[in-house]
């Protein structure tokens, strides 16, 4: 097509999750590639959506200008009113008014304006159009009142007034106008259409869009940096989800900026990582990230753009994020105030949601592309070196660099295309204190889980996903003395088995095949195994991530005769004790005999509080198992509540009176020595030890006290002080 004697980019419409992008190739574009600026552009895409319909427009040069679907509608109604005015041929004869009365004379300069407003120059400048409609229903109201009715007839008149009633219908119009009513003098439209066309201007090789709403109407709630990224989260009027909106530097940088970044892609394009570990390509990412500075400074050098050292550093991360990195995804991952991102299918229809620490679950401002997804699948598939297809359509893999878990699906498990699933692991272990000071727990709940941990309970920690129940056996693992080994097997890495080791614990990691993974690698094994290993593997503290299949029957063998020898924890997916019971029981199939070696279950839960939309886990369970029971555990009296939560005062309650019906402080009693009122002086103690911690951190406003290697080394130093004051008495 030609636009102006010059030839003009060739187009084509890409459909990716569910929506159609009318895509203009303006490389090789005389015209300055911005609808808001160049009439030329304005009438590609106004003559082009009169052939397609389409969700929204794009001007893809070195960096990609995005009209969105409210800009692309307003644009498709021209292009309808345009059409019709065709159609309607309301520059004929027959519109330009009655011959009978006023003769011709004028039908020729009507003619012509006619044509102007609604053919040539309404794809061009619509809001010109309407402008001179205006003054052409002014000129003509004026002529009609100075002559007299039997010598001039109102056809004329009353065609310029249809035109300016189809034209009133158009939003772009309407917006147009308001404006123009509050203006003495009227200005380019140019300066009119920018605030209607403001485009979201990209690179052209990053596929996710950001959108950005009306931040007039949003409440601003907080606002923090990740790596070089600004977050923002608001409150929207109208939506029970927050609002997590990032506006990384690559999505506004000026020109010049855009241009470097696109050609230092094209020049890496070539680097694949291959089979590769995550560690590796983490460690070869700074080695690339040196070689895009030289690349970028030799590019600037040679287009006479001016760069800054700063500029280029920041130039070579942008890139090493979109080759060696994982993206806009990386700026997510990073966010450790973050405990899970979510992309469904179809990829692109809906933006990101994540689940904030402290504001729940939010909409982003980010849409994903198929693209990016199929592209971050392939990585992650020559990373693993596992299976990813049709017939294996699940991928569950660790980013060990970002501590995080990954889960993808795909067809024909997922039917409208791949899914994402991250869960981000904090970088350093919860801690009680840290518990305490959150609210999650009373420092009386934190001291009795710390006892049972000290006596060698064998403990089930239960809640649904995202209650806590991962993050609270991290805490309970910090509670077991430094001089113990500790055995940890789990399918995914979620326990801080590297963190422990680098502050003074003795701990064996054991990986074991995930049981959700559609294909089965030789070199993973079943958990079942695994932890008939690890018995064998001595005397240790054993911890299980989670107790899922056929590893339950194995475990409650082994603690059961004893084999364990240490304390036993794990989680398990439930709601209550007798939940757990029915699980393991019925579910896994393992003997109610063998189930009677749970000493504790400990139950945790999002809490909504009269109904608001905020959730705050909180400990709403401490139960004892006892062993005097057959069959059903609760209808015999075999489940015993030590602490129940009460929502009303927030608080985990110590229930006095079932103590008296324990076994099991009795049982360490005996065990330890300890008589009752020493038991619970023990308790309280280690109770008060941690408030302390709270107290001192709140007091000096230091909250790096309540972090492991300082809450570990104040429990090293209570331990020894006991021991101490043991010796001498």
């Amino acid at each position: 097509m030609k636009i102006g004697n010059y030839e003009v980019g060739p187009w084509a419409v890409k459909e990716e999750g569910g929506k159609r992008h009318l895509i203009f190739d303006c490389r090789d574009c005389v015209y300055k590639s911005s609808i808001a600026d160049d009439r030329a552009c304005m009438y590609h895409a106004i003559k082009i959506l009169e052939e397609v319909e389409v969700d929204d427009v794009v001007l893809a040069e070195v960096y990609e200008r995005v009209y969105n679907e409210n800009q692309t509608r307003m644009l498709g109604e021209i292009s309808q009113i345009a059409q019709k005015f065709e159609i309607e041929g309301v520059w004929s004869y027959k519109f330009l008014g009655d011959a009978k009365v006023e003769g011709e004379t004028f039908f020729g300069e009507r003619h012509n304006t006619l044509v102007s407003i609604t053919h040539e120059n309404l794809r061009f400048d619509p809001i010109n159009s309407y402008i001179i409609l205006l003054q052409a229903i002014k000129a003509e109201r004026d002529k009609l009142q100075q002559m007299p009715p039997e010598k001039y007839s109102d056809v004329y008149f009353k065609t310029l007034n249809y035109v300016k009633q189809v034209l009133d219908k158009a939003e772009l119009i309407k917006r147009a106008r308001e404006t123009i009513l509050k203006l003495k003098t009227v200005p380019d439209t140019k300066d009119l259409y920018r605030p209607f066309f403001d485009a979201q201007v990209k690179p052209s090789f990053i596929g996710s869009r950001l959108i950005f709403e009306d931040n007039e109407k949003l409440e601003l709630l907080d606002e923090y940096n990740v790596k070089d990224s600004t977050v923002q989260i608001f409150k929207h009027p109208s939506k029970t989800s927050k609002m997590y909106f990032i506006n990384p530097p690559e999505y506004s940088l000026p020109p010049e900026k855009y241009f470097i970044l696109s050609k230092t892609k094209e020049l890496v394009a070539s680097y694949r990582p291959g089979k590769t570990s995550l560690s590796e390509l983490a460690k070869s990412r700074r080695y690339f990230e040196r070689v895009y500075q030289s690349t970028i400074k030799d590019l600037s050098k040679q287009n006479n753009i001016a760069l800054e050292n700063e500029e280029i550093i920041e130039l070579s991360e942008i890139v090493a994020r979109y080759t060696v990195g994982y993206g806009i995804l990386e700026i997510l991952l990073s966010d450790k105030n973050l405990t899970d991102v979510y992309l469904d299918s179809p990829i692109g229809q809906k933006p990101i949601y994540v689940v904030h620490s402290e504001y729940g679950q939010c909409e982003t401002n980010i849409l994903y592309s198929e693209t990016e997804a199929e592209s971050f699948v392939s990585k992650m598939r020559a990373s693993s070196g596992r299976p990813f297809d049709e017939a294996h359509p699940v991928l569950d893999y660790d980013l060990p660099d970002l501590d995080t878990r990954l889960a993808v699906i795909g067809p024909p498990l997922a039917p409208d295309g791949i899914a994402f699933a991250f869960r981000l692991h904090k970088v350093t272990p919860w801690t009680l204190p840290q518990f305490i000071d959150n609210k999650f727990i009373t420092p009386l709940g934190a001291g009795l889980l710390g006892f049972f941990v000290d006596q060698q309970a064998t403990m089930l920690i239960t809640g649904s996903r995202g209650s806590g129940k991962t993050s609270l056996t991290q805490a309970l693992m910090l509670e077991i003395l430094q001089n113990t080994r500790i055995i940890v097997q789990e399918d995914t890495s979620e326990l801080p088995v590297r963190y422990m080791k680098d502050i003074g614990f003795n701990i064996q990691h054991l990986k074991t095949r995930s049981p959700i993974s559609v294909s089965e690698t030789s070199n993973e094994v079943a958990p079942e195994e695994a932890l008939r290993t690890a018995l064998r593997l001595g005397d240790s503290a054993l911890i299980i991530g989670e107790v899922r299949s056929k590893e339950a029957k194995v475990l409650y063998e082994a603690m059961r005769i004893g084999a364990a020898g240490n304390i036993v924890m794990g989680t398990i997916h439930g709601d209550s004790a007798y939940s757990v019971w029915d699980r393991i029981v019925n579910d896994l199939d393992v003997p109610n005999t063998s189930f009677k070696a749970t000493d504790v279950v400990v139950v945790a839960r999002p809490i909504r509080f009269q109904g608001a939309l905020q959730r705050h886990r909180r400990l709403v369970q401490v139960t004892e198992v006892k062993k005097q029971w057959i069959s059903d555990p609760e209808s015999e009296g075999g489940l015993l509540d030590l602490m129940l939560y009460d929502a009303k005062p927030d608080k985990l309650e110590l229930l006095e009176d079932n103590l008296k019906e324990s076994d099991m402080f009795s049982r360490i009693s005996k065990i330890s020595g300890l008589g009752l009122d020493d038991i619970w002086k023990s308790i309280r103690m280690n109770a008060s030890a941690k408030s302390y911690l709270v107290e001192l951190k709140n007091e000096f406003k230091f909250p790096t006290l309540l972090e492991a290697e300082n809450t570990v080394a104040a429990n090293n130093k209570l331990m020894l002080i006991k021991d101490d004051s043991l010796q001498e008495h």
